[in-house]
């Protein structure tokens, strides 16, 4: 068995660059076996789910203060941590606002991700880590 990758990011501007990264993650993992790696469908959740977090950790977080990722044989392991302390919530549907504009992000990934724990950080902020994504 071949030992994970594990990999500590520099912190991504965009939910785009937080992408590449994580294709980057798995190329290296499986460089010449596309067999071998993930499911196309797999890789294409663990995109979705890189990209809300770090679209909430930007637009509701203060920004990312920090990415880390490790695939290994149960799955891709990400945190993301953010500058604010406000937890994750999803927005309430009322009968006067039964399509409010946003929380997709947070429901959608806690579908896509076996395990979500937000841990608050010291001195501040939160990590979001998310495990497995098979």
């Amino acid at each position: 068995m071949r030992p994970p990758v594990r990999s500590r990011f520099a912190i991504p501007r965009s939910a785009s660059e937080a992408r590449c990264l994580i294709e980057d993650l798995v190329r290296a993992r499986f460089p010449a076996h596309r067999d071998a790696g993930p499911a196309a469908e797999r890789v294409a959740d663990m995109l979705l789910v890189i990209s809300e977090l770090v679209t909430n950790a930007i637009r509701h977080g203060g920004g990312v203060a920090g990415l880390w990722a490790a695939l290994d044989a149960d799955g891709l392991r990400l945190a993301v941590r953010d500058h604010s302390d406000a937890l994750p919530f999803v927005t309430p549907r009322t009968p006067e606002d039964p399509v409010p504009v946003g929380g997709y992000g947070w429901p959608m990934i806690r579908r896509l991700a076996s395990e979500v724990h937000v841990t608050p950080c010291p001195g501040g902020g939160k990590e979001i880590r998310v495990a497995p994504c098979p």
